[in-house]
């Protein structure tokens, strides 16, 4: 395959400078681009579109990757986005990874707004609550996309999306669906609701059992789980602002599920509620 670029980017160029201060949220914010680390999550960004504009702006890639993924580089090229050789040095100074794969790509922003989020319907939502860990965030977003969910919407006490663990762990799934942030959690309760969704807090001091909502029939509507703090979970003026308080049933003797366990278990069980006859969705066809 022929070289990317005619030499190798210099570690001391200025656009190697702009792609590392991209591990800090402020510059993140201010930029508005984030990192995306390795062949999946580059491959995805090359493919992602947000109106006219591409997402994935910048990619650095040493030699050794660009010809075992020649065919991300050229998706990447077909994208517009400017391709540059670089040392595995370069790259390691770029990375936020102990290991990294040899790409790196500099992205646009991609949130989507909360109001464009209610206007599309959507019949299962993912609503993170004062979730810090970057990555249970990025996990939950994977469990989402899986699921079929149309939308994540973080608050504004959460944590940030495009913080590279973050992005990580969503495994490409941070291009899939859309993710509304920032969003006061009052607001977006209200809004879920005003757009018909019942919202449901995953608490696992529920007084609902997950099971019970099943067999009764009550899962097939448009649904909106609000997940909390991996800590202290859910404080009760969240749990007061939702439709009820739900949780997974422990049949052995596990004290508790983490956040990412217990959010995939929840949305999945939407998802087969609004698969099932009668219900609002087809989570395959999407």
């Amino acid at each position: 395959m022929p070289p990317a670029t005619p030499e190798l980017i210099s570690p001391r160029s200025p656009r190697v400078a702009a792609a590392r201060r991209l591990a800090k949220r402020n510059f993140r914010g201010k930029e508005r681009l984030f990192l995306a680390e390795g062949p999946q999550a580059v491959r995805e960004a090359a493919g992602h579109r947000a109106g006219d504009a591409a997402t994935l702006v910048e990619l650095f890639a040493t030699l050794e990757a660009a010809e075992r993924y020649a065919d991300i580089v050229g998706e990447a090229r077909d994208a517009g986005a400017r391709v540059h050789l670089a040392s595995e040095q370069v790259i390691a100074d770029i990375s936020t990874t102990v290991t990294p794969q040899g790409l790196a790509g500099v992205c646009r922003f991609l949130d989507t707004p909360f109001e464009e989020v209610l206007a599309a319907r959507p019949r299962l939502v993912a609503l993170l609550a004062n979730v810090r860990d970057p990555g249970n965030a990025g996990t939950v977003l994977r469990c989402a996309d899986a699921a079929g969910a149309e939308a994540v919407v973080l608050t504004d006490a959460s944590v940030d999306v495009y913080n590279p663990k973050a992005v990580r762990a969503s495994v490409g799934s941070l291009f899939h669906l859309p993710v509304a942030v920032g969003v006061p959690v009052e607001q977006a309760v209200e809004g879920l609701r005003a757009a018909g969704v019942r919202v449901l807090a995953a608490d696992g001091a529920g007084d609902r059992d997950l099971d019970d909502e099943l067999d009764k029939g009550t899962m097939g509507g448009p649904t909106a789980w609000v997940f909390g703090n991996e800590a202290w979970g859910l404080p009760e003026e969240t749990r007061a602002l939702t439709d009820a308080v739900v949780r997974v049933p422990i049949h052995g003797k596990a004290e508790s599920l983490n956040l990412a366990t217990a959010a995939a278990v929840c949305l999945y069980a939407s998802a087969r509620a609004q698969r099932a006859a009668g219900g609002c969705r087809s989570v395959t066809g999407n």
